[in-house]
């Protein structure tokens, strides 16, 4: 009965029989919540551990990617010169080829003139040396 009226007045017995201004179901209840509150925190401790080491594994990787993206793109960029480079040299070389198609020509033309010129010579001497 007395307990009765005490825990009407809001105070309790607890198992050492302690006064206590909480019930010693409530007070047990809040130790437990206490203890998975810490087990809890604990546990995301964790989980930020690990998130962190993933996060910093993403990034180094995103970091070798993006290194081996450039790798790529100057050896697309030194091929594309290399093309051009050839480019020009084949125009070059295509050029000189015409020129030297040109040369050839015109050593050709006077060859053909050169031996009219020396067929007119040998005409002349042979009729030179036949009106003697």
């Amino acid at each position: 009965m007395a307990k009765d009226i005490l825990s009407d007045a809001g105070l309790h017995f607890d198992e050492l029989n302690k006064l206590r201004v909480l019930d010693p179901e409530v007070t047990q209840q809040t130790i437990e919540l206490k203890e998975e509150c810490k087990d809890f925190v604990d546990k995301i401790g964790q989980f930020q551990k690990i998130v962190g080491g993933f996060i910093e594994l993403v990034d180094q990787l995103a970091k070798e990617a993006e290194n081996e993206k450039m790798k790529a793109i100057g050896a697309r960029n030194l091929l594309k010169s290399i093309a051009k480079q050839r480019e020009a040299q084949e125009q070059q070389l295509q050029a000189l080829i015409a020129e030297k198609k040109m040369q050839l020509e015109r050593y050709r033309v006077e060859y053909e003139a050169l031996c009219k010129v020396e067929a007119e010579q040998n005409e002349f001497i042979d009729q030179f040396i036949f009106q003697k």
